[in-house]
């Protein structure tokens, strides 16, 4: 049963060819990191253990590593998982390939469950079922992402120059508000918290287009020679309104609950 779940994972959502450039991407809010350790910390534990769920190369991992947290990062996609373990290697993590919604790990041994820009692609009730599973009692789940200020000048054009060669773009379940699914649920987790930070990631224009290669979705596969003209249509579009080099605005946003 295991390996039809990840089957299908990665199926719909292989990020195999985009592993390599998710190092383009900034990486979340530390003080917003701060603060959910302290909210995880609050049921007693100091020595969080810490289960990553679509840990994907290891970014919230590393963050959690920082803070003095064991991890156990759950990551199904080879690609993704190898450059996690390269970039933790040595540290008191442990990579398992797993889905989200079967983990295969200890049931009620975790303080707290994170999901970095993963809860989106999965069954997001599974995937809360499966967290209340790992979780001790009256501690956390939390899901996150870091999202495009579209006010932001920078992102505004770039939005622009996508929405001019592909009109039906959007952007998904990622920017949704995750309250309503968390209260359809409570008989799973309550005590919701929600906690958004801005903050500014100084990016060249080249690396600001490879960031953009990490993104999976339905409007252009770079796998394909049609996918592949769309998206260079698009960074040349980029190319012709971005500088060379800027700040652009993001803002991490993070929904919070407690076992019930």
């Amino acid at each position: 049963m295991q390996q039809t779940k990840e089957k299908i994972v990665e199926q719909v959502w292989d990020y195999t060819k985009h592993a390599k450039f998710y190092s383009y991407r900034p990486n979340y809010a530390p003080k917003t990191i701060d603060m959910l350790v302290t909210l995880a910390q609050s049921n007693g534990a100091k020595n969080l253990k810490v289960a990553d769920i679509g840990a994907g190369t290891g970014n919230l991992s590393i963050m959690l590593l920082e803070r003095g947290c064991e991890v156990v990062s759950v990551e199904p996609n080879d690609a993704m998982r190898e450059i996690g373990l390269e970039r933790t290697k040595g540290q008191k993590i442990e990579w398992v390939r797993a889905t989200g919604v079967d983990s295969t790990l200890q049931s009620g041994s975790f303080d707290w469950v994170t999901f970095g820009s993963s809860f989106n692609v999965m069954d997001r009730v599974e995937a809360l079922k499966e967290a209340h599973r790992l979780l001790k009692s009256n501690s956390y789940f939390s899901c996150m992402w870091n999202h495009r200020d579209l006010k932001d000048k920078i992102q505004e054009a770039a939005e622009n120059a996508i929405m001019e060669i592909v009109p039906s773009y959007t952007r998904g379940v990622r920017r949704e508000d995750q309250r309503p699914i968390l209260e359809e649920h409570k008989e799973l987790f309550d005590n919701i918290i929600y906690v958004e930070e801005d903050f500014y990631f100084h990016q060249s224009l080249e690396n600001y287009c490879n960031a953009w290669r990490s993104v999976k979705n339905p409007y252009w596969d770079l796998e394909t020679k049609e996918g592949q003209e769309i998206f260079t249509k698009i960074t040349a579009k980029m190319q012709e309104s971005l500088p060379k080099e800027f700040d652009i605005k993001y803002t991490t946003r993070c929904w919070s609950a407690r076992k019930v």
